[in-house]
């Protein structure tokens, strides 16, 4: 008995950990590419709005794999889809790094874009199974390593910056540490790959929809904050050049923090009250930050709203991978499908409504997303 215990526990943590590393690596794929964008932007001679219109290539390549990941996810298995496209994805992102012209970065994009999701919905489909031997929420402190991923990619393309190290080779580098890891650590991953899939485009029933819109409301607050904080301090806060970014940082920082705090509030409250709670944070942080736009104020309301959304997704996917009418790797994807609109439709939502009205305006409607996260978590089954 004592022998059969210490093997499960092997196993389960062994599962942890290797798709705590698979999370890692998606993260500094991902920052790796973030890290060197103005640098691209650069060598291409690209105007900010010519950049916006490459850029765009790559959420259109991660919806275009929606469909795609759902499908083939229950044709050869998380595993083996996770391997795969993550293998694509430090490919793709050495190809970003050797593209010549405009038209070579965006078709990049794309694919970088498609691999990202495929990565995506076959790590979080190994991180549920991983939770199933826990028998409690472990996965959003999955998503606090992604988080991790993006401050040690950040830093890394900060010292590549300095010393002059061209994106090519810099990405090479990244390619390299990730295959490694890939190789090593897949053995380790659970074989899902099912003995016969079941239809794939079904319609996710009443609960997984609820589901969809807590992470479509809460991804519209985390897309606005990735791509309007430093703005807002800017132009609201009218915070000093050096302390732009302090909000964004600020955010970040609890955003991480809280991924690795939620799993065991979660455990100990419930994932709905977790959800409510996440949700009013959200909120209150944002609609301190428009009531209150000074320097100080707005760094503690940017802090609120970090620990607001830092656990929404990932609770979400961790009750959609235990959906009693699709598999994991489909449910996570059709919620992943509904939840992403909302990251793509928040910042230009902001921009309309700055645009019409003022930029103030715009964080106080994005505040209401925020409750909404706390109305329909109350809604769904969970």
């Amino acid at each position: 008995m004592e022998a059969t215990t210490k093997a499960y526990n092997f196993s389960r943590t062994t599962l942890r950990l290797a798709v705590g590393a698979m999370f890692f690596m998606t993260g500094l794929c991902f920052a790796s590419w973030a890290s060197r964008i103005a640098t691209i932007q650069q060598n291409l001679h690209l105007s900010d709005a010519g950049l916006g219109g490459v850029l765009f290539a790559l959420p259109v390549g991660l919806m275009c794999s929606l469909p795609f990941s759902g499908w083939v996810i229950t044709r050869i298995g998380s595993r083996n889809l996770l391997i795969g496209a993550l293998t694509v994805y430090s490919l793709a992102l050495v190809t970003l790094g050797a593209a010549q012209n405009t038209v070579q970065l965006i078709v990049c994009l794309l694919v970088f874009g498609f691999a990202s999701n495929a990565v995506n919905i076959s790590v979080n489909t190994q991180a549920v199974a991983a939770e199933e031997l826990y028998k409690r929420p472990i996965l959003a402190s999955f998503h606090g390593l992604w988080s991790l991923a993006g401050f040690t990619g950040a830093a890394i393309g900060t010292f590549m910056i300095g010393k002059q190290v061209i994106p090519f080779k810099h990405f090479s580098l990244i390619m390299a540490v990730i295959i490694v890891a890939v190789i090593f650590t897949s053995r380790y991953l659970k074989n899902d790959k099912p003995a016969s899939a079941g239809p794939v485009f079904v319609m996710p029933d009443n609960s997984l929809i609820k589901l969809g819109i807590v992470a479509f409301c809460s991804l519209i607050c985390e897309g606005a904050m990735f791509d309007w904080s430093v703005i807002y301090f800017k132009k609201v806060v009218l915070a000093q050049s050096a302390l732009m970014g302090a909000g964004y940082t600020a955010f970040m920082l609890t955003m991480a923090t809280g991924r690795f705090v939620a799993d065991k509030f979660a455990h100990r409250f419930g994932l709905k009250r977790t959800l409510q709670i996440s949700g009013l944070l959200t909120a209150t942080g944002l609609l301190t930050a428009v009531a209150l736009p000074y320097l100080y104020t707005a760094l503690f309301g940017f802090l609120l709203v970090g620990f607001g959304v830092s656990s929404v997704v990932p609770l979400v996917y961790s009750a959609a991978g235990k959906s009693k009418t699709m598999s994991p790797g489909v449910a996570l994807a059709a919620v992943s499908t509904i939840g992403f609109l909302g990251f793509l439709i928040g910042p230009p939502l902001i921009g309309f409504i700055a645009g019409i009205a003022t930029l103030r305006a715009s964080f106080t409607l994005i505040a209401v997303m925020g409750l909404c996260v706390t109305f329909f978590a109350t809604k769904a089954r969970i």
